[in-house]
């Protein structure tokens, strides 16, 4: 089926047919946005714990789900328009292996680093390959604007990102794909930026009450300027916040050629708590690049769901 023609088949109320697969707390909070979403249906949740709460939750919203992992998506009467692939990195890349043939977008929220980044304030939310989007990690999302910004308007010799989130909201896929998501997170800042000295780092901080989710943006600018720097971080996190609310700057120190921006970002989320920004900031855009994808395949163009 190709994408004319599956843009003839609907979801309920006109929306586009969308699938989440893993029902960790990430997939709970898409299933969420996912509800509220005037473009979007839920089709399918999919797990491989039948007893998860991520299943129960869906459930409760009255959309079918699936312990049957990857291979009920495959197993769909006919495809869906977006899965949203909230499991692992490897995961994800037997998934999009799998998902060759079928005329679905792949919004990827692991870090596996084989889609097309997607940053929305820098890249839009339109992957130009047109099928795997990469949504990077937490950390690239909240870090990626503001590192961006920088090196658009200044001379940056050097960049360093440490997001800290809370060990409570630091699930199973996140503690096995530590590797990747400093791999991915650190090649997305260098591409976006064209720094070529570069550095991710990730702090899981066991910390009670639970620290809400920042990421600290280090930066090395010869003749930096205080009031030339605060603003250009004021105007990115503007743009940020469009989507993405809790988005905001506790931070922006210059010291000779040394800036600091720090951001902290606080869920708004019918599913986690406020400290757990980080699934929030990226689950977020991910809502975002499902949204415009649904006013791409409307037969108006325009910004509403297909008629």
């Amino acid at each position: 089926m190709s994408i004319s023609e599956m843009a003839t088949e609907t979801g309920r109320g006109g929306r586009i047919r969308v699938a989440v697969i893993g029902t960790g707390a990430i997939g709970q909070d898409l299933v969420s946005k996912v509800h509220r979403s005037p473009v979007l249906d839920l089709a399918l949740a999919v797990g491989r714990n039948a007893a998860s709460a991520g299943l129960a939750h869906a459930a409760r919203l009255g959309y079918p789900t699936s312990d049957g992992g990857i291979d009920a998506v495959l197993a769909a009467e006919r495809p869906f328009d977006v899965l949203f692939d909230a499991t692992s990195a490897a995961a994800h890349l037997e998934h999009w292996r799998l998902l060759a043939d079928e005329p679905t977008l792949l919004v990827d929220l692991t870090p596996s680093k084989i889609g097309q980044m997607v940053v929305p304030t820098v890249t839009g939310t339109h992957g130009t390959t047109g099928r795997d989007v990469s949504l990077i990690s937490c950390g690239g999302q909240a870090s990626i604007p503001v590192a961006h910004a920088l090196a658009e308007r200044f001379a940056v010799d050097y960049l360093e990102v440490v997001s800290t989130v809370a060990s409570t909201i630091a699930g199973r896929a996140t503690r096995l794909n530590l590797d990747e998501y400093v791999a991915t997170t650190q090649h997305a800042v260098t591409t976006f930026t064209d720094v070529a000295d570069t550095k991710a780092i990730l702090n899981i901080s066991p910390a009670v009450p639970p620290a809400t989710f920042r990421t600290a943006v280090h930066a090395v600018i010869p003749g930096a300027d205080a009031g030339a720097v605060r603003a250009v971080v004021d105007e990115v996190a503007a743009r940020v916040r469009a989507f993405a609310p809790g988005y905001q700057v506790i931070a922006c120190a210059v010291n000779g050629d040394r800036v600091v921006v720090s951001v902290e970002v606080t869920a708004t989320s019918d599913v986690l708590p406020p400290y757990a920004g980080n699934l929030d900031i990226i689950n977020s855009a991910a809502i975002l690049v499902a949204e415009q994808h649904a006013a791409r395949l409307s037969p108006a163009g325009g910004t509403g769901a297909r008629a």
